[in-house]
């Protein structure tokens, strides 16, 4: 069915460890027993077998949150069976984003297969400058022999939802076991309280920092702070009533959320290490739709036009690399990323001197301008900025797919 599909560009996939995980377990708080384990060991081997090019796993969210490590290994070693990577969502971006780090070296160590880290980053205040640590564990583990590389979104705010401020045994059990919770006054206060820590950990008085790019509620909350809706709501100034106007947003309806905390200093720091690739990690975008991270409309052109032409944090020649081969060659499509005879054309034609992003965060509804031809599997798909009809993206799969 996939391979009748009409598609713009090439797809491939990944099988996630949460979608596993809740086929089992469903959103269980505990460790697997050894026949659940079996059996998501035999869901992670079917998807190799139908094509995925490795595991991902997302451990901020729920039910990644519950897995303990051995858990993640034993997946892993399946994915790495039929030469797939472990592309991770780390469990910490911020305080404890080095443990982190360790755990998703240790899963590609004794899973035996590549190590991808999800867009790299370093957020909250008081983390800022700590990058020379992080890349530094990194190039440890590749200069003793581990293949590990990373990705990154050239912006200094990540986005994705309001519920995960909130503690996750909190939200353990799905929504109702949430509104259950959140209606006890004492579970209720303790969760704000731990909030208000968290802001206060980041060295910041409200959640100026917290905004809103969609709530299907109220689409005047869209763009807005959370500070700011707590005034429009006309509740106190203060990060208490903040964090209980947060609550108050979940339980109605969870938010999508641009989340501002990264330091450019940090961003550019990730950005010349030479194992990253330029990633968008962003859904496909509604036009008009919500404010959200401009990262799904600008995100290549973004380091093409900025930090190339502009900032000169990287040569032209090296981005385009982290934008072609270093991603082709780490998610093992071997005919593609490079201009050779008999690799497939897959080609973008720009003007290194007029790409550029258009979509800030303010007014994110606008595409990047400089990129004159797309041709993809050799077919022409954009010609003078303009999308021609043309659907000749293909499925691509993994090398541990089996017919």
């Amino acid at each position: 069915m996939l391979d009748s599909l009409r598609l713009s560009v090439n797809v491939a996939s990944l099988v996630g460890h949460g979608t596993v995980r809740k086929a089992v377990m469903g959103r269980a708080q505990r460790t697997p027993t050894e026949t659940e384990l079996l059996r998501m060991e035999s869901l992670v081997d079917s998807a190799m077998r139908a094509g995925a090019v490795g595991l991902s796993s997302g451990l901020i969210y729920i039910p990644g949150t519950y897995a303990r490590t051995p858990e993640l290994v034993r997946l892993a070693r399946v994915a790495g069976r039929h030469q797939g990577l472990y592309a991770t969502h780390m469990r910490n971006e911020s305080d404890s984003v080095t443990y982190a780090i360790r755990e998703a070296l240790r899963v590609g160590r004794e899973g035996g297969l590549p190590v991808q880290i999800s867009h790299l980053k370093l957020g909250g205040q008081q983390n800022w400058g700590r990058t020379a640590d992080l890349l530094n564990l990194i190039e440890s583990a590749r200069q003793a022999g581990q293949q590990v590389t990373i990705d990154q979104y050239p912006y200094t705010a990540s986005s994705t939802s309001l519920s995960t401020l909130i503690p996750e045994d909190v939200q353990a059990d799905g929504r109702d076991s949430l509104q259950a919770r959140l209606a006890r006054p004492a579970v209720r206060k303790a969760v704000e309280a731990s909030m208000v820590a968290r802001l206060r950990r980041r060295k910041l008085k409200h959640f100026s920092y917290a905004v809103v790019a969609s709530f299907p509620p109220d689409t005047s909350y869209n763009g807005r702070s959370i500070e700011e809706i707590n005034r429009m709501r006309d509740r106190r100034h203060k990060a208490r009533v903040e964090a209980a106007t947060i609550l108050d947003l979940v339980l109605q309806h969870d938010a999508g959320m641009v989340f501002h905390g990264m330091s450019e200093t940090d961003v550019q720091n990730i950005m010349r290490y030479p194992q990253n690739m330029v990633a968008s990690d962003a859904s496909i975008r509604v036009w008009q739709e919500g404010v959200p991270h401009p990262r799904g409309y600008g995100s290549n052109a973004r380091v093409l036009g900025h930090y190339v032409r502009e900032k000169r944090v990287l040569t032209l020649e090296e981005a385009i690399r982290r934008m072609t081969s270093l991603p082709a060659q780490t998610f093992g499509f071997t005919d593609r990323g490079l201009l050779r005879p008999g690799f497939v054309a897959d080609i973008v034609v720009f003007d290194p001197a007029t790409v550029a992003d258009r979509s800030t965060f303010e007014k994110p509804h606008q595409y990047s301008v400089g990129m004159q031809y797309v041709l993809v599997n050799g077919r022409l798909t954009l010609r003078d900025g303009r999308h021609t009809g043309t659907r000749w993206g293909q499925i691509l799969y993994g090398p541990g797919r089996q017919l």
